[in-house]
């Protein structure tokens, strides 16, 4: 997938990852070499790489459950998604989920050892009404599991920002997917500003910010890069880094760019320019990391379990088993999940240093 771009000038990764450690901000130029590494350079590449995930966050991973709360009925027509008007794909299509529907994703996220339970619902932005019951059920999952609550519900209104915020909404997920100037290209419905718009609406609300992107749309080298700086200026707390799965029915069901070794390049990049931010392996990681999903966990530090919005996901067993195969840390987090899970032991952290989070999107764009 590498196209001709500045190569990397530096000594080794090793030195690139000394120099992010003592505080260096990666240039575009370093960008780009890393998306460019040879691949006879990818083992050096992560293993520098690692050193600074390491420094973060040790050899915890953060797991997050997603539920899809309302699926198709879309009047978008973003390109990559199953959910769209655009989209032919045979996909469930339903109204918001009610209250008792959403409890039991909230204890199917517990079970999961999920600290995050993310709530998705297609469409361009929420009504009055469903914000009005999305408020209500995130009350009683409070209360009831503890969970940490990441929504992502489209276009917000500052009025149902502020709702969401008082009801204890944790973070929005807006996905910028994709740069301002390949933006057009994939979507048409609603600009990049909208985005830009519905994530600063949430900030000012008090919210936390998940955003991310789809690597794989078409977009270029500088695209990508692109992305991770404007992540960088948003100051997001987490980041899902999403591999597109190529949908029959969608626009993009012909396009097949990726391969494994560069989608860890891509996980690398935006770990080196967000060294103390999670990174969230997140929707395409079983299609397109396939043999090398557990390679990507030296990079982010986080990823979902079970299944996405409209895609399956590898079975939350496996998922375990490889975090513990890499001898790594399955963290359900702070909150009161952790007591009720039963039958494993798991680590439990206090909220200083922790910045986990979530997202959907391609979550929501599959």
């Amino acid at each position: 997938m590498p196209e001709s771009s500045p190569t990397m000038t530096l000594p080794t990764w090793d030195s690139l990852a000394d120099r992010v450690l003592a505080g260096h901000e990666l240039t575009r130029d370093e960008g780009l070499a890393v998306l460019n590494c040879p691949d006879d350079e990818l083992l050096s590449l992560l293993a520098a790489v690692y050193r600074v995930r390491r420094h973060y966050f040790g050899h915890k991973v953060h797991l997050y459950y997603l539920k899809n709360a309302k699926s198709g009925l879309c009047p978008e027509d973003c390109g990559y998604c199953s959910q769209s008007v655009v989209s032919g794909a045979e996909i469930p299509r339903y109204a918001m989920l009610n209250e008792a529907k959403l409890m039991e994703g909230a204890e199917q996220a517990v079970a999961a050892q999920a600290r995050t339970y993310c709530i998705v619902a297609s469409g361009r932005g929420p009504s009055n009404r469903e914000v009005d019951h999305i408020a209500k059920v995130v009350g009683r999952i409070k209360a009831e599991h503890g969970l940490h609550i990441c929504c992502c519900l489209g276009l917000l209104s500052t009025e149902q920002a502020q709702r969401l915020k008082e009801a204890g909404v944790d973070r929005i997920n807006h996905n910028l997917n994709t740069s301002r100037a390949f933006y057009d290209r994939i979507c048409s419905t609603h600009s990049y500003q909208d985005r830009l718009d519905t994530l600063r609406v949430a900030r000012d609300a008090g919210m936390e910010l998940c955003s991310g992107l789809i690597v794989g749309m078409g977009e270029t080298l500088a695209d990508i890069v692109d992305v991770a700086f404007e992540l960088k200026a948003l100051d997001v707390q987490s980041i899902p880094v999403n591999f597109l799965t190529s949908i029959d029915g969608t626009p993009l069901e012909e396009t097949h760019e990726l391969n494994p070794r560069y989608c860890l390049k891509a996980l690398c990049l935006f770990r080196l320019v967000h060294p103390s931010v999670e990174i969230r392996v997140s929707g395409g990681r079983e299609v397109n990391l396939r043999s090398m999903q557990a390679m990507s966990l030296y990079a982010a530090n986080s990823m979902f379990v079970s299944d996405y919005l409209t895609t399956k996901g590898q079975a939350a067993e496996d998922d375990f088993q490889m975090v513990r195969d890499l001898g790594f840390e399955i963290i359900v987090g702070d909150h009161d999940a952790a007591r009720l899970l039963a039958g494993e032991s798991v680590v439990t952290e206090t909220n200083s240093g922790c910045s986990t989070t979530c997202e959907p999107c391609q979550a929501s764009a599959n």
